[in-house]
């Protein structure tokens, strides 16, 4: 996992070890480029895939543009070397997962702030790239996605008064799931790539009188937290960073998981929602993601499933797709919808 990105130290390094046999263990060998794939059978493997630029030519742009002969060529390569164990093999009596995708539509002040930013964002990035291309506007390209999908979620995550006072669409939402949940006996797990929205979560459900335990980055008794969360009579509601809580950890207590914001990376999220849905787990489990309606994450959506694609080819992986958008894709994402 930590040898993906062929251009680290840490990478480098690894690959200098002397070893009679390498194994490579991951649960996501390709996230977001299949030039990881190649990264890890470049330490297990040397010379199968032939060099990266190689790779790239034989590989991954045939297969981004859609040659199934690529994509048949690249399997066939690297299957007599990859032992896959999927979660449902290994724990047949795993409960049903559901995952559903819940839209929200936003009031009119929130709609208004949202199209201001993104008529903004827009104006930015098509002036970064006409200027220095696709590659050379990377950073104003994240910084206005990041500034959409802020307002979407809630405005009041915007820099400066912008946002003040407006509602959130999806907070809002979230409050009726979780009162209607915690009154029928269950328990969620609620993630955030932010914990500035978190923050914003917190008052809304003490004013609800919904009791909950946090999980971010500056937690320090994380074991207790997570002890308290897993009791019988612990707190319903289990507020998590993607980044802190997203990984490893056991809260089989929740059988709902909310995922407040869409990250790039489809893999992260499915790994958010296997905290619950995993193997102790007894009841099933629904998976809810939290969109706005008509906004830049709805086309995230559709682009992650058209990328998806692009990591399947090799291993049935879903992959992430920032760095494979080409400048039509790039330009729709500040189109409205």
């Amino acid at each position: 996992q930590a040898i993906k990105n062929p251009g680290t130290r840490q990478t480098r390094t690894v690959k200098t070890l002397d070893a009679r046999a390498r194994i490579a263990l991951t649960g996501t060998p390709v996230e977001n480029r299949l030039e990881e794939l190649w990264s890890l059978f470049r330490f297990c493997l040397p010379g199968l895939l032939g060099s990266e630029e190689a790779f790239r030519e034989r590989f991954v742009r045939p297969i981004e543009n859609g040659d199934d002969k690529a994509r048949r060529a690249l399997r066939s390569r690297v299957r007599p070397y990859v032992l896959r164990r999927l979660k449902q093999q290994v724990e047949k009596d795993l409960p049903l997962l559901t995952e559903m995708v819940v839209r929200c539509e936003m009031a009119p002040e929130q709609r208004r702030i949202y199209d201001t930013v993104r008529l903004t964002a827009r104006r930015d990035v098509l002036a970064a790239i006409s200027e220095r291309g696709v590659r050379g506007a990377t950073f104003q390209v994240l910084e206005a996605l990041l500034r959409m999908r802020q307002a979407c979620c809630d405005p009041a995550l915007l820099p400066g008064e912008i946002g003040d006072g407006a509602a959130s669409a999806k907070l809002d939402r979230m409050e009726e799931l979780l009162v209607e949940l915690v009154c029928d006996d269950h328990k969620a797990l609620v993630f955030s790539q932010w914990t500035s929205l978190l923050d914003l979560v917190e008052p809304r459900l003490q004013k609800l009188g919904i009791q909950y335990v946090r999980l971010d980055g500056s937690t320090r008794d994380r074991g207790a937290v997570i002890a308290a969360f897993q009791s019988p009579t612990g707190p319903p509601v289990f507020l998590l960073s993607l980044k802190a809580g997203g990984t490893g950890l056991n809260l089989t207590a929740a059988d709902y998981v909310l995922l407040l914001d869409p990250w790039w990376n489809p893999a992260v999220e499915r790994q958010a929602t296997d905290r619950a849905h995993r193997i102790g787990q007894t009841r099933p489990v629904v998976s809810l993601r939290l969109i706005a309606e008509h906004t830049v994450e709805e086309r995230i959506l559709e682009l992650q499933a058209a990328k998806r694609e692009l990591a399947d080819a090799a291993l049935g992986e879903e992959g992430g797709f920032v760095k494979a958008l080409t400048g039509d894709e790039l330009r729709s994402l500040f189109e409205s919808a």
